[in-house]
């Protein structure tokens, strides 16, 4: 796979699976425009990857919490003369605790990223693609999508499989466009993802079998996406998982789920 003359658009490139999407397709020829909150963070991710590949990389600094992000990153490029031929919706987080623990602002602020915002910069840059007859779009959903919800983090499993069905309607509406779209499910990361949702000490005592590292759940993403797999999930015990949620009656799965989240989800 080769990507020499493309630009990828990463969201939550910052750190974690975000900045192993960069490196990789920065590896695999493809220029970068690169997007999150920590504008320092980013500018040496792309100091790294210019030296490294010698790729062009335009750093977007935005917080896709605001509504007005998609479409001032979109302008941003635009002005600079990128073209987005790959998207990754990537930039997320956790919100950790019962539903009511929280203020509203918080949980808008969170659909707005994990929804809204990948929902908005795909009806952006997708029309290009289609125009290009040329496009790849990869949404980071979570094995938390394909699984019954448990208590704690109220929303999270629910924004991911929006996403899956998303993924799913979009790969049907191109099919035979040249557009791919694919919604990639990991599990347990190895990011910083578990400190931003102060779950660190929980997911900590977790058996280290249950985790991966980003970079080969990113390649198993890119290989998905050019070889049309819209539902990817990443690892043999992830793929169990998830296995194991469909074979169950949905009041079995969901009860094991509720036992076994006690374990990493903080609650209250």
């Amino acid at each position: 796979m080769t990507y020499h003359g493309k630009t990828a658009l990463i969201t939550g490139a910052s750190s974690g699976i975000g900045a192993a999407f960069a490196r990789s397709f920065a590896a695999k020829g493809a220029n970068l425009a690169l997007t999150a909150r920590r504008e320092d963070r980013l500018r040496a991710l792309a100091a790294e990857i210019k030296a490294a590949h010698g790729v062009s990389v335009t750093v977007v600094t935005a917080d896709l919490a605001e509504p007005a992000a998609p479409a001032e990153i979109a302008a941003t490029l635009k002005a600079d003369g990128v073209d987005v031929d790959i998207l990754v919706n990537n930039a997320g987080y956790g919100l950790p605790g019962y539903y009511t623990e929280s203020d509203w602002k918080a949980h808008r602020d969170f659909l707005e990223l994990m929804v809204t915002g990948y929902a908005h910069l795909t009806h952006l840059f997708l029309p290009g693609m289609l125009e290009r007859k040329y496009g790849r779009i990869i949404h980071v959903s979570s094995v938390a999508g394909l699984v019954p919800g448990s208590a704690g983090h109220t929303m999270y499993g629910g924004s991911k499989a929006f996403l899956v069905s998303f993924a799913q309607s979009l790969a049907a509406e191109c099919d035979g466009t040249g557009v791919t779209v694919s919604a990639v499910c990991p599990g347990f990361t190895y990011s910083e993802f578990h400190d931003a949702n102060e779950t660190r000490p929980l997911v900590s005592q977790l058996p280290k079998y249950m985790f991966m590292d980003a970079e080969p759940v990113v390649e198993g993403a890119i290989a998905a996406v050019e070889q049309g797999h819209v539902i990817y999930v990443p690892g043999l015990w992830n793929k169990f998982v998830v296995w194991l949620m469909k074979a169950l009656p949905r009041p079995w799965a969901a009860n094991v789920v509720r036992r076994q989240s006690a374990k990493f989800r903080r609650k209250h």
